[in-house]
């Protein structure tokens, strides 16, 4: 049980000196959360309250199966992104909407527990950094192209996010300058905390003056669109309607993968971090499990997907959180704010809205020291983040996790199959043999080559180790050495490779030799009969030996 609920183990044993700074901490983080998540919610194209629930379940339920102390769960901006993906993809509304959101929400859960419990969490490596970073990027421009509209009263439509653009731009004669003033000044306003006064909430001064505005100036009266009912209470329990799922099995599972491959290594990487800054021990697997009870208890009550949140885990941390209590006075003051305070979110103007979703995408996505990062060190990867933008503006999100799931694969595929294969030649005066196009003033040996395959030899990589083999050896090679040092796996078909390769070097009359053999990869070529094919004295402890005895020969 205390394995199962490791709140069982550490609540009994609470120090009451710790209430104040878990306390504190709560306070801070539902001040950040609450106005965020009504735009979270808008963003998944969601009843604003749907946020709100989101919010309460998954801090209550996370905190109760976590190990973690400091790490806050709830909506995101990314994931709103990728469930506001789904709505717009099936053209859904309203209630079928907060069902369909409902629905990846469950089955993300689901995913979450099912990897926790066969500890597969090593899928979750496949979608490379690269590439999501460039689909949050594109995610967040494609949001931020759909909240112009509410900036300025106008509408758009489209399939895509430029046709999106283009179609705001042509109603741009009909901007209803009041909501175009409001939606200017709220932008101003939060961009100006941001940069001045971080530490001050900033969605949430601009959520409660944009109240207070909307009730003394009266601007719905005057034409700003407002969010509309936001009623008080709690959701019932409820599982989505199965019409809904069944009609659209195939989003749900794509856009809950997509949350799966975004939330996972990042669950991890951020609960470590801090169990590291603060000298505990976390349970990786049980966080996974954390993480899908939290989804599927925010799906079940109408939700929309959690994560960890690193901006509210963050703020959790530096306000004093020192156990889960944190989480749970978070998720109950979010209870607090549906039960006594929602209907006054009714009068928000959505122009306000939209700067507050705008703020959060931006600044909470779009990640431009990494790109400049990728751009640096490999522009190879930085163009694979640029295709993963266009690849969402172009196709739409759910499309953009397709592009992005194919891309990591992709370049998986060509890395895997195209290993490095350098000549190396002898650093003077030592026994060392290196990369001669790195240094080029090292010592080569007339008639003999010395090749390095740095990757593993399987059935991806044999045809590349012939073609290059076959390339290398011409009429002036009278030895090739083949540096094993980098192979750490050999594959029945590698084994064979090498012994195709012995075949046409010695028809050839190109002496062969094998250095640096790791104990596994000699194992196999034993087995198969490689190394007696080759001889036992072509195989040697190291470069150097194998180069000499070529010379002797």
């Amino acid at each position: 049980m205390r394995r199962l609920l490791p709140i069982a183990e550490w609540l009994p044993k609470y120090d009451r000196r710790w209430l104040r700074g878990d306390v504190a901490a709560g306070i801070a983080v539902t001040a950040l959360i609450v106005p965020k998540n009504l735009g979270y919610a808008g963003i998944a194209g969601v009843p604003l309250q749907n946020g709100l629930y989101a919010a309460a379940a998954g801090a209550l339920i996370y905190a109760v199966f976590c190990t973690s102390r400091q790490i806050s769960t709830g909506p995101s901006s990314s994931l709103a992104a990728v469930a506001g993906g789904a709505v717009l993809f099936t053209g859904l509304a309203g209630d079928e909407a907060a069902q369909l959101v409902a629905a990846v929400t469950l089955l993300t859960g689901f995913l979450f527990l099912f990897l926790a419990a066969l500890k597969l969490g090593w899928v979750a490596q496949f979608l490379s950094k690269a590439v999501v970073t460039g689909f949050l990027a594109g995610a967040a421009v494609d949001v931020v192209i759909g909240e112009l509209p509410k900036l300025t009263g106008t509408s758009s439509d489209g399939d895509t996010a430029w046709g999106e653009l283009w179609s705001w731009a042509r109603t741009l004669g009909e901007i209803h300058w009041l909501t175009l003033l409001v939606g200017v000044v709220a932008l101003a306003v939060i961009l100006a905390l941001r940069f001045t006064v971080p530490a001050v909430p900033g969605a949430l001064v601009l959520v409660v003056g944009g109240l207070l505005a909307s009730a003394i100036f009266d601007l719905s009266a005057h034409g700003v669109a407002v969010v509309g009912d936001v009623p008080r209470g709690l959701p019932a329990p409820m599982l989505p309607d199965y019409d809904i799922v069944r009609h659209n099995l195939s989003v749900i599972v794509i856009a809950a993968t997509a949350l799966l491959l975004i939330g996972f290594s990042q669950t991890a990487g951020d609960a470590r971090a801090f169990a590291t800054r603060h000298r505990y021990r976390i349970d990786v697997d049980q966080e996974s499990v954390a993480q899908g009870m939290a989804n599927v208890g925010a799906g079940v009550f109408q939700g929309m997907p959690v994560s960890t949140s690193l901006s509210a885990s963050s703020l959790n941390e530096s306000a004093g959180a020192r156990t889960p209590v944190a989480s749970l006075v978070t998720g109950g003051l979010v209870l607090g704010t549906l039960i006594v305070l929602a209907p006054l979110f009714s009068d928000l103007p959505k122009a306000i809205l939209a700067a507050v979703i705008i703020d959060a995408v931006v600044f909470g996505m779009i990640d431009i020291p990494e790109l400049r990062r990728l751009y640096r060190v490999t522009r190879f990867d930085f163009w694979i983040a640029v295709i993963a933008i266009l690849g969402v503006l172009s196709a739409g999100v759910l499309a953009g996790v397709l592009i992005g799931i194919v891309l990591s694969l992709g370049w998986l595929i060509y890395v895997a199959t195209q290993p490095s294969m350098p000549i190396l030649g002898r650093e003077p005066d030592t026994q060392v043999f290196r990369d001669v196009r790195e240094n080029p003033d090292d010592q080569t040996y007339e008639g003999i080559t010395v090749l390095r395959l740095d990757g593993g030899l399987f059935f991806a990589t044999a045809e590349a180790l012939e073609n290059r083999v076959r390339s290398i050896v011409g009429s002036d090679v009278r030895a090739l050495v083949l540096d094993l040092e980098g192979v750490n796996f050999v594959d029945s078909q590698g084994s064979a490779k090498l012994a195709e390769i012995h075949g046409f070097l010695e028809a050839d009359s190109v002496e062969f030799r094998l250095a640096r053999v790791k104990p596994r990869v000699r194992t196999v070529l034993q087995t198969d009969g490689v190394i007696d094919l080759v001889g036992v004295d072509h195989v040697h402890g190291n470069v150097h030996r194998a180069v000499a005895a070529a010379l002797r020969d």
